[in-house]
């Protein structure tokens, strides 16, 4: 039975603020949220809401830093980058200030539709010089994103996990280091964020129809370790397939792509994930399934490298992990 935390950021961000007095927490106007109520209420004098301006937000924050502060700007991840690129760009990233960005509602995790879904942000900021990336997967890695995001010497941009959260991971986030869920040899799995979950639910079932998969979960996009994913790659007899919370086009689908171009590899690749489309409203488990980022769309795509058919069902996986849209773990379904 996997362990769900409920709001695990909330009390995570207060303990790492709390020793830390530099960290200031910003807010644009999404506060409960993003699960800082309770930090305003209790810390006033470490916390700034910036109201509905992300711009004027973005370049507040840089000057901040240059005044010798940590801010941890908190906001729904399109916001962080759709409104405010100019400022972004030439307030943070241009001077490699220290900010961290905790963006909220990653890919399809909101039935908000496509102004509240970040589909195209790992593209985004992938192409930002200076700009890091991590993201989250599972209660620990949540928990553990203030003190990883704070080890970087310039602007990081996380895609963080709210509400319920599962907790499939028993050490931190480790800046850099992909984790090794399973080490098969027939077909290398990436996943990231909520798809890490998906490709777990298909590991029994696909041992017990003799198929041998190796899967890497990923917390850090950008830099992104390409010797060790080659490693992992070379290790497999077919090839590999990505399922992403994201446009295929500049996330880890062609990172991946990149990696192996560049190093003259010929092995097959399946990028699993929105497929040049805008997601419509709906609950996290139908959009997956609709789109293809969910368990079976993975299976269907090991029986397409495979050249013939698993015939594992929906009735053969692990059971998928079912949220309310409104819950008193989120303030709002949004």
């Amino acid at each position: 039975m996997v362990e769900m935390v409920t709001r695990p950021y909330a009390g995570a961000f207060e303990k790492y603020a709390l020793a830390n007095p530099d960290v200031i927490c910003v807010s644009a106007d999404l506060t409960s949220s993003c699960e800082i109520d309770g930090f305003r209420d209790r810390h006033p004098e470490q916390f700034l809401s910036m109201g509905m301006a992300e711009q004027n937000m973005m370049s507040f924050v840089g000057g901040l830093n240059m005044a010798g502060y940590r801010p941890f700007v908190h906001t729904f991840g399109v916001f962080t980058y759709r409104r405010p690129y100019d400022q972004l760009m030439a307030s943070i990233a241009y001077g490699r200030r220290k900010v961290r960005i905790m963006g909220f509602l990653p890919g399809i995790t909101t039935p908000g539709g496509m102004t509240h879904q970040a589909i195209e942000d790992i593209s985004v900021m992938r192409a930002m010089p200076n700009m890091t990336i991590l993201e989250t997967g599972d209660a620990t890695e949540v928990e553990s994103i203030c003190a990883a995001a704070d080890s970087i010497d310039g602007p990081v941009y996380c895609r963080v996990l709210r509400g319920n959260v599962p907790r499939l991971f028993d050490t931190p986030i480790k800046v850099g280091e992909m984790r090794e869920l399973s080490s098969g040899s027939d077909i290398l799995v990436v996943t990231a964020g909520i798809t890490t979950e998906e490709a777990m639910r298909a590991r029994a079932a696909l041992q017990d129809a003799g198929v041998s998969i190796r899967h890497l979960h990923l917390n850090t996009l950008k830099p992104f370790d390409s010797e060790t994913l080659l490693d992992h790659l070379q290790s497999v007899k077919y090839g590999v397939i990505t399922l992403e919370n994201h446009v295929v086009t500049g996330g880890i689908g062609s990172i991946v792509a990149e990696t192996i171009a560049d190093a003259g590899i010929a092995k097959r690749l399946i990028r699993l994930g929105l497929q040049d489309t805008y997601a419509h409203g709906g609950s996290r488990a139908y959009l997956m399934r609709y789109y293809g980022l969910d368990a079976l769309a993975l299976i269907h795509a090991i029986d397409d490298m495979l050249g013939n058919s698993t015939g594992i069902g929906e009735e053969d996986l692990n059971a998928a992990r079912v949220d309310a849209v409104h819950s008193l773990a989120k303030a709002e379904g949004l």
